[in-house]
């Protein structure tokens, strides 16, 4: 049995994925261990970006950033003077893909980078830093359930009036 044109060429092919960067640190250890009785507030900051590996192909690097960044507040730091609430965790994690696009029409590109391309991405990402924050001795950070579409729109949106203005 012969595979048909059609279905030899995806428009869109992941063809490896990868940790790019991970860093996990704790800068208060290990008196943290000893202050923590409940589980800290997390911050957590996304990141898209998307880079073409080469000029003349559609073939590109799409990286899902995330930070996680737990904090004590003050209070909570033992009774502490401090204003500022204690780092508990920093986890940076960098993951990536490689992308090849086929046939796509331009006007589908951005999206299927900044939307399809993070979505397939996400799970794997998830997983990391849920590992790394457990295997550090914290409770793990599960990222729930990411809007990509609403992202994808708020970065245009945020792009738009610099545009209108030029």
């Amino acid at each position: 049995m012969s595979a048909t044109p059609a279905a030899a060429q995806s428009p869109l092919t992941l063809n490896i994925q990868y940790t790019k960067d991970l860093s996990f640190e704790v800068p208060n250890a290990p008196a943290i261990y000893t202050l923590l009785r409940s589980a800290p507030q997390v911050s957590i900051n996304l990141d898209v970006q998307v880079r073409r590996i080469q000029e003349d192909q559609s073939v590109y690097e799409v990286t899902l950033a995330a930070r996680a960044e737990a904090t004590l507040p003050p209070a909570a730091a033992n009774g502490a003077t401090e204003e500022k609430p204690m780092v508990v965790f920093i986890a940076d994690l960098s993951y990536a893909g490689i992308f090849t696009l086929a046939g796509v029409p331009e006007n589908q590109v951005e999206p299927i980078l900044l939307v399809e391309c993070p979505r397939l991405l996400f799970p794997f990402a998830r997983n990391i830093l849920a590992d790394v924050t457990r295997d550090g001795g914290f409770p793990p950070v599960m990222l729930g359930p990411i809007d990509f579409v609403g992202l994808w729109q708020s970065r245009r949106a945020q792009m738009a009036p610099t545009v209108a203005n030029a």
